[in-house]
């Protein structure tokens, strides 16, 4: 029998979920607003792409080694200190007057989000019960669910109406009152994990740990061969127009929040392993269906409803599993799920620039079914090597 997770944890949690909201919101920024930073600051292209570069770089450094430096500080206090840079930074972008100073802004964001991002998912677990686990993480990581599914429109959407300048003003006001509500209300009981550079290499050379690594490689760069480039997907391949983006985007983003309250029922009563399977398989049945679907905006919705809700399946299920198959080492162990996450970001967007340019839509959904297939035999060995450790730990 599962106990319900107190009000005030549930508070303390939809707060962890606003701090990943605003950070991932951050993170997808300069993606949402490239156009408008380039004429801000009289940017070219290659300048401007630098800054997602150096963003995701730094983040996936950051988060393994501020774990093996500053790991031993409470979890709470390491959230805090994020938020505190990350919004600084952030704030140090509006006011930027060289591109120099945005560069090193964007490196102080990605050394902030290191220490939130792999953080939050520890702290949540940490707050609530074990049988509960599930639910928690599921909860903080509807603030990466919806800001992974709409947070290039928002910041695309404030940049236009309001300036770039206005959009990082107000990521970096947002960050600050997170960071006062968590000191509030967030409960500060959760000691840190002192970690040594040893505790890295046994995770990233030992098969169990390497091969749940490379399952959220694997689906993250399926997911974003094709997300990163849904707008203009919508707009060249289903001919719609300014507003069709805008919907499409925004039934992205309703799903997902209706997704995620689903899923942290399912956490209940299903194990990360069966659920990861159930949102690859989704993920997978609808790639076929957006290659099948007729070229119309609303057959295009009913596969993003899918998508959205495939996606707030894996998400959630990935994180957890590493805390059930690493619960003595979760810090790090999170710390770098994030990195091999932002790697799989990187490479999936980048897969996405070269691949549609020359194949189109349909080489785009070819590769990311190549790359679910491949996360799902990677999950399948992952398993099995978990089971067998398990097998080998067991009294006689």
């Amino acid at each position: 029998m599962h106990s319900p997770i107190s009000l005030p944890d549930r508070i303390a949690l939809r707060l962890l979920s606003l701090a990943y909201f605003v950070q991932a919101v951050g993170a997808l920024s300069v993606v949402g607003s490239l156009e408008r930073i380039a004429v801000t600051w009289g940017l070219s292209s290659a300048q401007s792409a630098l800054l997602i570069t150096v963003f995701g770089v730094t983040f996936a450094i950051a988060a393994p080694v501020l774990q093996m430096t500053l790991g031993h500080l409470r979890r709470r206090s390491q959230v805090l200190l994020g938020l505190s840079i990350f919004s600084a930074a952030a704030l140090l972008f509006a006011m930027a007057t060289s591109y120099q100073s945005l560069v090193l802004s964007r490196v102080l964001m990605g050394l902030g989000a290191g220490f939130i991002g792999p953080v939050l998912g520890a702290l949540g677990s940490n707050i609530v019960a074990r049988d509960q686990q599930g639910s928690a993480i599921a909860i903080v990581l509807l603030g990466l669910s919806v800001a992974g599914l709409a947070g290039m429109p928002i910041s695309a959407w404030i940049a236009h109406e309001f300036g770039a300048r206005n959009l990082f003003l107000g990521i970096g006001v947002s960050g600050l009152l997170t960071a006062a509500m968590i000191l509030l209300w967030v409960p500060d009981r959760v000691a840190g994990q002192r970690v040594s550079p040893t505790d890295v290499i046994v995770l990233l050379t030992q098969a169990t740990s390497l091969s749940a690594f490379f399952v959220v490689f694997l689906i993250t760069s399926g997911v974003f061969t094709t997300y990163a480039f849904l707008a203009p997907i919508i707009s060249n391949d289903f001919h719609s127009s300014a507003n069709g983006i805008t919907l499409a985007l925004g039934v992205l983003g309703v799903a997902g929040v209706l997704g995620n309250l689903l899923v942290t029922r399912l956490a209940l009563r299903m194990s990360a392993e069966r659920l990861l399977m159930w949102g690859i398989g989704l993920l997978t049945l609808d790639i076929f269906f957006l290659a099948l679907i007729p070229r119309h905006l609303n057959a295009l919705l009913l596969a993003l409803v899918i998508w959205a809700l495939a996606t707030d399946i894996v998400w959630p299920s990935q994180q957890r599993r590493i805390v059930e198959l690493m619960s003595e080492q979760r810090g790090i162990a999170l710390a770098l799920t994030a990195s091999f996450m932002f790697c799989g970001i990187g490479v999936g967007s980048a897969i996405a620039g070269w691949v549609y340019p020359k194949y189109g839509y349909q080489g785009l959904l070819l590769i990311s079914l190549l790359l679910f297939g491949l996360a799902f035999a990677c999950l399948r060995f992952s398993e099995n090597r978990a089971q067998l450790r398990a097998a080998t730990q067991m009294p006689t």
